[in-house]
This record gives C-alpha cells, structure tokens and sequence, in this order.
C-alpha cells in the first residue's frame, strides 16, 4: 500500500463515521485487512477509535437487552453476549491507548517554569496574589472583565483577549447564554434529530463538554422507561413497546458518542488556548502580570514573602531537582507554609477519605447515634444502579425491624441513593407516628445533599445532584417531615447487619425491576434476607 493510498484511508476514517466504526469492529474481531489495521493505528485517529467504540458498547448492549426481553434462542443470546463483552474490552482499551498518546503529547511540549518562589506564594497565599494580580491588570489598562480573571484562568483569559473581535454567529450566542436546562435540550435534540454544528464552536465547546453527561443521563432514563413498558406486558405484546427501547439505545448510542467527541473538542481547544498562552504576545504579557504580581504580594505582605523566601532558599539547598527549578515541589512547600498536611478546605481527614456532613470517623461509627432520644427510629438505607438503563433499586432496614425496598429511575448513584433515603424516611414517618427518625447511609454524596437540603428547607439545594423527575418529587415529600427526620453517615461493608441488610434488598429490588428474577424467586430471596436479619417482619410499602 502506498503512502498516498494509506493517508487517504486515515481521512476517509477521520470524515465518515460509519466507515470507521466498521472497520474498529471488524479489528476487534481480527477479520480486517491488514491496511485497515496499520491505518487505524494512526495517532490523528485515536480519539476517534474511542467516539465509535462508546457508540458501539451502547449498541451491543442494547441488542443483548432486547434478546433477554424477547424470545430468542439461547444460540443468538450467546453471541450477542459474546459480541457485547468484546466491545466492552476494546471500548477502555482505546480510551488508555487514547490517554497515553495525550500523555505523550503533553510530556514533549514544554513552558519556561515559573520562578519557585512565585509558584509558593500563589499556592500559599492564594488570597493575596489574586488581589494583587487583579491590580496590575488593571493599572495596566487592560479591556473590561480582565482585573476579575483569576490566576488559575489565565489561559482562558488570553484566549478571550485574542478572540474578542470575532463576531459569534447567532445560534452559537444562543447557546451560550441559554441556561442549562435548555442547553441539555440542545444536546438532546443534537442526538435525536439532527447533528447542530454549533456545538463545536470554541464559545460553547467547553459547555458542551460539561453538560454532556447529563445528556447521557436523559439517554438512559429514556431506556428505563422504555425498558419498564416493555416488562409490563407479556411477550406476545411486547413487539412495539420493543421497538420503543430500541429507538431508546439508538438515541444513547448517539448521546455516549457526542460525549466522547465533545471531550475530544475541548481536549484540542485547551492544547490550542496552551499554545496561545506559551507562544507570542500572550505568553510575554502574561509572565510581565505575573512577575509584577509577585513584587506587589512582597510589598503588600512582607511577612508572608520573606517566609516564602526562606523556606524556598533553605529547600532548594538540598533539593536533586534544584537544577529543573524544582518543577513539583511547590505544593508540598505551600502546604508547610499553610500549616496543614493538605490544602484547606478540601474536606478531607488523614486518610484521604471525603468528609461531609455528619460524617465521623471511621472508628466513630457506631457512636454517632449516641446524641439521639430513646424513642428515634434507626434505619439504614442502600441502593443499587444499573449498567444499561437509569432503573435503581432501593432497600432499608430499621433497627425496629421493618423493612422496604422498591426501584426508581437515577442519573448516578449518587441520586439512587438519595431516593432509597428518601423512600425509608418516607415510610418509616407514616409509620412511626410523632417519632424522630434518622437514616444512615454510606454514601457522602448523598448525606450532605440531603442534609444540606432539610437544613435549608430547599429542594434546590439537592438538584444538582437529583436530574429525574422522580428523585425531586421523593425529595419534596421529604422536606415536609424535615423537623422529624436526619439523615447520618455510616461506613458501609464493615459487617454492619442493617447495611448488609438494606444493600441486599436494594439488589434485589433491581434484579426485580429489570426482570432479571421471577416473581416467585423474589418472594424466596425477600424471606431469606429476612431471616438473615432475624426480622419477623414484612416489607413496608414502597414510597417510590
């Protein structure tokens, strides 16, 4: 094969999509040329390996869902699992590929390295060089809204600078000052109807990025809903209500797929702002700000720079990289001169392990209840995500001995488990009439959303985390009972029975919701966690 003949394949690769993911999956399945192959090997199509790989893992896994859900033979079920674990294995195998020609590309660019000094300081007093960098912005007359960049945005700052004059087309102003709901909107109507070029404009390329997940999100609470319809008919019936949830998982092939790309957009947009920041007039304006910056902090905190400077002068006398100018030193220095072990406020203990409201430590667990009046009601809640669709399965237990669990739609387990919070508190409040009640749950996401929402008496508090219709209606319900119930952390997998408890009926729940068990087998799986516990109760009615 000529060179000619092979740097066109690359660029029918790179322009037509469904050329390159059938030659991705014909690699997978070693029936490719071996052309094919050297081409696809080429590092301009790395990332776009990864883009058709997310496309095809949401597909394979699709069609396995419909055959588990259909009547096929054993015989197609097997090689469409089979199918579905190959792409699944070459799917983070082209995401690492991906990531170590990044790793590669990031290794061989390289910036003159700030002073030791100024790299201290800016990390120790972080405060104080912003201040003083927003004065030497301004005393140096620069446009509008440049005094308020912060330090860490200096490149984003540059890149603004250059592109201020262009003129942005009016569906990319639209995008970008829409709010958020719309945005996603956007990204759902960009996956399901037709592919909107403005997306890639560099105004709102990052946004799409951030949002893309969200979207993802919505592509998979369509699945579970279409999953749900079909289950609730027999398979006789079941012929157009399939077709649904095949529609679902095309419409979420597209959705993983545009994620991977906007990744891939905004990866290329910040080499290109690190270019501009690095290179010309930019870069030298930018180490002028910092420079004077630096002198401003000294004169404006003498103590603080003179430790700067002694504790720098004293580390570089001994220091094996002094020679590099000491490229990863910085923050371990800023965090002498901070007094802590770790930067503050990162909410973290000794350990590295996340902190939140109501969280103890690990060897206070079990003390944390011992605030609580005689007459409180205990209960652990638990919840179980699903790989395909956003179906969830919840399950609690109190230390009274009753029981619940049931399922729902959640964007992350985050959400699952906040409603499988929120569906325990809800039963046990209408039980237990005038009790306190108190839910502990080993997730920190979940606790602090919810505590910092019946702190507030704001539902709001917790929609970041709470996407779905379902979970922000459990939390309203919630809010109502806010005077009677809290919510506790609790270290989870550590042998405590009702944890052990509430994750096995939180399984089961989901097992139950994605037809996974029969009914019968239900029943016997509920009377064994049950009797595990040692309860003589039932479960109480599910609050979702």
């Amino acid at each position: 094969m000529t060179i000619t003949e092979h740097t066109e394949l690359i660029h029918r690769f790179a322009d037509d999509f469904t050329v390159l993911q059938e030659a991705v999956l014909a690699r997978m399945n070693g029936i490719c040329a071996p052309e094919i192959a050297a081409a696809l090997e080429h590092d301009s199509l790395a990332g776009p390996v990864t883009v058709a790989l997310a496309h095809a893992d949401v597909l394979a896994r699709g069609a396995v869902r419909r055959a588990e859900l259909s009547v096929q033979t054993p015989v197609q079920l097997r090689r469409l699992r089979a199918h579905a674990r190959k792409v699944r294995r070459a799917r983070p195998q082209a995401e690492a590929l991906y990531k170590e020609q990044r790793a590669r590309r990031l290794t061989d660019r390289s910036r003159p390295l700030d002073a030791l000094e100024l790299r201290v300081a800016r990390m120790a007093s972080p405060a104080a060089f912003a201040e003083a960098l927003r004065q030497e912005l301004r005393d140096r007359g620069l446009p509008d809204g440049t005094p308020q960049a912060p330090e860490s945005d200096l490149a984003r700052w540059a890149w603004d600078r250059k592109t201020a004059h262009d003129e942005l087309p009016a569906p990319v102003r639209e995008l970008r000052d829409c709010d958020d709901d719309a945005f996603v909107q956007a990204l759902l109507r960009d996956a399901r109807e037709e592919e909107n070029p403005y997306l890639q404009h560099d105004a709102v390329v990052d946004r799409w990025s951030r949002h893309a997940r969200a979207a993802v999100a919505w592509g998979r609470y369509a699945i579970g809903r279409a999953e749900r319809d079909v289950l609730a008919c027999s398979l006789s019936a079941r012929r157009t209500r399939l077709d649904a949830l095949d529609d679902a998982y095309q419409d979420t092939a597209v959705l993983a797929a545009r994620s991977r790309e906007a990744l891939l957009r905004v990866t290329d947009l910040h080499d290109r702002m690190w270019t501009c920041v690095n290179a010309g007039s930019s870069a030298e304006l930018i180490a002028q700000c910092r420079a004077a910056a630096l002198a401003r902090f000294a004169a404006a905190e003498p103590e603080a720079w003179h430790s700067v400077c002694e504790l720098t002068v004293r580390h570089q006398a001994h220091c094996p990289e002094q020679a590099d100018g000491c490229p990863r030193c910085h923050r371990a220095l800023a965090a002498v001169l901070a007094g802590v072990a770790h930067p503050a406020g990162t909410g973290e203990d000794g350990d590295g392990e996340q902190r939140t409201a109501g969280v103890p430590a690990e060897g206070d667990r079990y003390a944390v209840l011992a605030d609580l009046p005689d007459t409180a009601v205990v209960a652990v809640a638990d919840a179980a995500l699903g790989d395909e669709s956003a179906r969830c399965g919840y399950g609690w237990a109190a230390e009274d001995g009753t029981t619940g669990y049931g399922d729902s739609l959640a964007s992350s387990s985050g959400e699952a488990e906040i409603i499988g919070i929120c569906a325990a508190a809800l039963g046990l409040v209408e039980h237990h009439e005038d009790a306190p009640v108190v839910l502990l749950c080993d997730s920190t996401e979940a606790v602090d959303a919810v505590d910092t929402a019946l702190r507030s008496a704001d539902p709001a508090a917790a929609h970041r985390t709470l996407l779905f219709p379902e979970s922000r209606q459990l939390m309203d319900r919630l809010l109502r009972h806010r005077h009677r119930v809290q919510v506790r952390w609790l270290k989870g997998h550590v042998g405590h029975d009702l944890n052990e408890t509430a994750d096995a009926f939180a399984r089961l729940a989901l097992r139950r919701a994605t037809g996974r068990i029969s009914p019968s087998a239900v029943r016997k799986e509920e009377a064994r966690i049950l009797r595990s516990l040692g309860s003589p109760a039932g479960p109480l009615p599910a609050a979702a």
